[in-house]
């Protein structure tokens, strides 16, 4: 008895100096409640990589992540999958933005009308009404929206113009016209649905689409600057139609579209993925791949199923498409990848990086590229990206002035277009709004000018000036594109039926010189 009370006292005594001093009996680390427990090393242990194992605590950007031996608490599993959503709702956004952009040109097609066989066309020019991504204002656009449901469509397509048919994910079908296999004589194209088994009729050049949807955009061309022959040559020559119809085809229906006020322009919001779902909801699994697939699925968009996010998930999902808008702008706006400059110095940048529709430089998809083409334009085409000479369309695009600097709405800049631009048909500039990276809405009913305008002056040297600013510089009016105080603009420099010069660069444009 004396002997057990003496033991405890020494138990009691060893216990309050490991308190003390941190050092338990047999000089052994006393335990705490922080302290995990060392494993014991056992007849198998071996020295393990510390490159594969995980701290106990580790800090990150989303905060401190705690383990016991590898395995997450509560926090850090919340936090983790906060952030996986979140990722992957950023990725969403930059990945799924092309169908995104389709899904809002089909509204705006709708809400004017130009769905179901009728065509509509800007007979006087689109204007910046009209809210389109960097449309144009020297074109004829003629376009509607195509639903194979039912079948195949016929579409007569005109001579001399420029057509794109593109499915409802934005992937490239076929041209029409000048770049597509009619060789701009005309000719019947048959537009087919996917899982489309019947036999195809002879004399039709064939677009397999992989989708229901299908967007048709064609452009028609001002002849002396009068826009009525093209007009014509649409009255006259399209139709689009179903193909159990061919026998009979019925009169197309134009919509004059020119002064409507519409808008084709995807959200940069929650409502974003709400555009996204009706694409997976009415379209066939094969028309994208697995991977975007899953992606969709993982924020809980999958076909045939509603997409109902609980009031965590709306959260995650409005905070990633601010985030995911604020990278597509930064992309867009102060690209860091050098090989989009045209010029080593200058501010002008190409359109398409690598010359691929696809975006595809040595076997990889340039996903950047590809974020940059979607936030800003529309079309998909190889005539918009590949070296064509003296067919389709090239691009310049500037947003800064010769120092660097934004362009300012509410400054004075200078443009040099040098003497014989490089064209077979036209060039042109065109001012954009940096929000709706549509046409700048100014007092002028076109915020562009370009070898087509009537009393464009031209230097001795045969350059031409283009003038940006709120006011026209006195005896430089024709030369003048308004541009509005206290908001930002771009420009694109169009050249259709570009010419060798511009592909090997002996020929460019100025800077856009700030006018002090």
């Amino acid at each position: 008895m004396k002997k057990s009370k003496l033991t405890i006292l020494a138990l009691g005594c060893c216990a309050v100096f490991a308190v003390m001093t941190g050092i338990g009996c047999n000089n052994q680390p006393a335990p705490t409640s922080n302290t995990k427990p060392v494993a014991p090393k056992m007849k198998m242990t071996t020295d393990i990589p510390e490159a594969i194992t995980t701290p106990d605590s580790v800090e990150t950007r989303i905060g401190t992540l705690k383990f016991f031996d590898g395995a997450p608490d509560k926090a850090t599993v919340d936090k983790a999958y906060d952030n996986l959503d979140f990722m992957r709702g950023v990725q969403v956004f930059l990945t799924t933005m092309p169908g995104a952009s389709l899904v809002a040109m089909r509204h705006g097609l709708r809400s004017v009308g130009a769905v179901d066989g009728t065509v509509g066309v800007f007979q006087t020019l689109m204007d910046s009404k009209s809210l389109w991504l960097t449309g144009n204002t020297e074109t004829l656009y003629a376009s509607t929206w195509l639903d194979l449901k039912n079948g195949p469509i016929v579409i007569d397509s005109p001579p001399n113009v420029l057509g794109v048919l593109d499915d409802f994910w934005f992937h490239y079908i076929i041209d029409m016209g000048n770049a597509g296999p009619d060789k701009g004589k005309g000719g019947k194209f048959l537009v087919v649905p996917p899982g489309y088994t019947r036999n195809i009729p002879p004399g039709y050049f064939v677009a397999k689409s992989n989708t229901f949807g299908v967007w048709f955009i064609m452009r028609g061309f001002l002849v002396n600057g009068d826009s009525r022959p093209a007009v014509e040559n649409y009255q006259k020559n399209l139709r689009i139609y179903p193909l159990a119809q061919a026998a009979n085809p019925p009169a197309i229906k134009l919509l004059n579209l020119s002064g409507s006020a519409h808008n084709t322009i995807h959200a940069n919001d929650f409502k974003f993925y709400e555009e996204i779902n009706e694409i997976v909801q009415e379209e066939p699994g094969t028309s994208i791949d697995p991977e975007t697939l899953g992606l969709l699925a993982a924020i809980g968009i999958e076909k045939g199923k509603p997409f109902a996010p609980d009031e965590r998930m709306k959260k995650t999902l409005t905070d990633a498409a601010a985030v995911g808008n604020a990278t597509a702008r930064s992309i867009l706006f102060a690209n860091r990848d050098q090989r989009f400059f045209l010029y080593p110095g200058k501010y002008w940048e190409i359109g398409f990086l690598g010359g691929s529709h696809e975006f595809l430089m040595d076997d990889a998809r340039l996903l950047d590229a590809r974020t940059r083409m979607f936030y800003y334009a529309t079309v998909i085409t190889p005539a918009m990206a590949m070296k064509m000479v003296g067919v389709g369309s090239q691009y310049g695009v500037n947003f800064r002035d010769a120092d660097g600097n934004y362009l300012d709405g509410g400054k004075n800049y200078k443009l040099n277009i040098p003497a014989n631009p490089p064209v077979k048909t036209f060039w042109s500039v065109v001012a954009y709004d940096n929000q709706t990276r549509s046409m700048l809405q100014t007092d002028e009913q076109f915020p562009s000018l370009g070898s087509q305008k009537p009393g464009l002056q031209k230097n001795a040297d045969g350059s031409v000036d283009v003038y940006f600013g709120p006011k026209a510089p006195p005896g430089h009016e024709s030369n003048w594109v308004q541009t509005v105080p206290g908001k930002g603009w771009n420009t694109l420099l169009r050249l259709y039926g570009p010419l060798e010069p511009w592909f090997d660069k002996t020929w460019r444009p100025g800077d856009i010189e700030l006018v002090k």
